[in-house]
């Protein structure tokens, strides 16, 4: 008789059951392992996966668990299925920060998605620009970039003597920025076909050194309406919802991978060291995150510590917005702040210098 039917037989009807459970979902782990290397426009409804990926990692570590507690042979499909994602697991919760030694010449960038400053009271708060600007200059960061931006929120940031702020849309104004306390010598806009998000760049010169920064907003993945939503149609906020959400964000994935090659592209044409921050709106198992990220350093990665928690998302700890940094800046330090609940999405600063 062979062993796996032998090992199975010794079972419960109750654990033939949750081991029938565990299959199913090493099956679904392993397909989202291979999905951040196929293209979402093949295969834009498996993509979903990624997102929730975390959630597979966890499911996996609680059979480990409950088999190794039985010392039952099936904690090997478990633990099989962690070993090999070691490196997704890192990108989920980093369990030691290797933080380096701050010097003069370190600089600090931030980047945060402000959701228009509380524009339209999605928070039940009256002062939020008034935090977020006590935030921004209690962090002093020397490089800021702003998604979803709002003038009309009036936040006064003039300690920032350079700065690159494109706007658009019609009923509502909104935009990215990029505000620095060196000299920007260059700057542009990168906008997308068929979409109202876009990405901004600046060349910024520190003393003898120049480097390009990319503050990027990709396609929302529609779980909740983001502002970009509410551009065509403000009254419209609820049918939005209504749709299905695995559609919604199949479609998101296949317009995120369009932008993706853009960004791509266009950085392919800089000599100059660089930085890309901002709000990616997709996870860190994903196709979007790997082209993008290429051969750069995800700072959460280098010297991150725990979960890295950018969004304000109910079920897990989900990290969608990044600082990449070229492999010629050293990252020093990265932090996450969780606690800081203006927006839907959560600050994140990072500590750099080039080497």
């Amino acid at each position: 008789m062979p062993l796996r039917q032998c090992n199975m037989k010794k079972l419960s009807w109750f654990n033939k059951v949750m081991y029938f459970f565990n299959i199913v979902l090493t099956v679904l782990t392993f397909l989202a392992y291979v999905l951040p290397f196929l293209a979402p426009k093949f295969f834009p409804f498996l993509s979903v996966l990624t997102l929730i990926l975390p959630l597979f990692l966890i499911l996996n570590g609680l059979f480990f668990i409950y088999w190794l507690f039985q010392i039952k042979r099936q904690m090997m499909l478990s633990g099989i299925v962690l070993i090999l994602g070691i490196t997704f697991v890192n990108k989920f919760y980093k369990f030691s920060s290797n933080e380096k030694t701050f010097e003069e010449k370190d600089f600090v960038v931030m980047s945060y998605n402000v959701r228009l400053f509380n524009l339209f009271q999605w928070l039940p708060k009256e002062n939020v620009g008034d935090e977020i600007k006590q935030f921004i200059n209690d962090q002093n960061p020397d490089i800021l970039c702003i998604q979803e931006y709002s003038e009309t929120a009036n936040v006064d940031l003039r300690v920032y003597k350079h700065k690159f702020i494109f706007m658009q849309g019609n009923k509502i104004r909104t935009g990215q920025a990029i505000f620095s306390k060196y000299p920007i010598i260059d700057k542009g806009n990168i906008e997308f076909p068929e979409s109202n998000n876009l990405i901004v760049y600046a060349d910024i010169r520190k003393g003898k050194d120049t480097i390009r920064v990319y503050n990027m907003h990709l396609q929302s993945i529609k779980i909740s309406p983001d502002v970009n939503e509410m551009q065509d149609n403000v009254d419209s906020i609820n049918q939005h919802k209504s749709e299905l959400v695995v559609k919604r964000i199949s479609k998101a994935f296949t317009k995120q991978q369009l932008q993706a090659e853009i960004l791509v592209k266009h950085k392919k044409e800089c000599s100059y060291p660089m930085i890309i921050c901002g709000d990616m709106n997709n996870s860190a198992f994903s196709y979007v995150y790997r082209s993008i990220k290429g051969n750069l350093n995800d700072c959460f990665e280098e010297v991150g510590n725990g979960f890295g928690q950018t969004y304000n998302f109910k079920y897990y700890p989900a990290r969608i917005d990044y600082i990449f940094a070229d492999k010629s800046i050293q990252v020093k330090s990265f932090q996450s702040f969780p606690n800081f609940k203006n927006s839907d999405h959560y600050p994140i600063i990072a500590r750099l210098m080039i080497e």
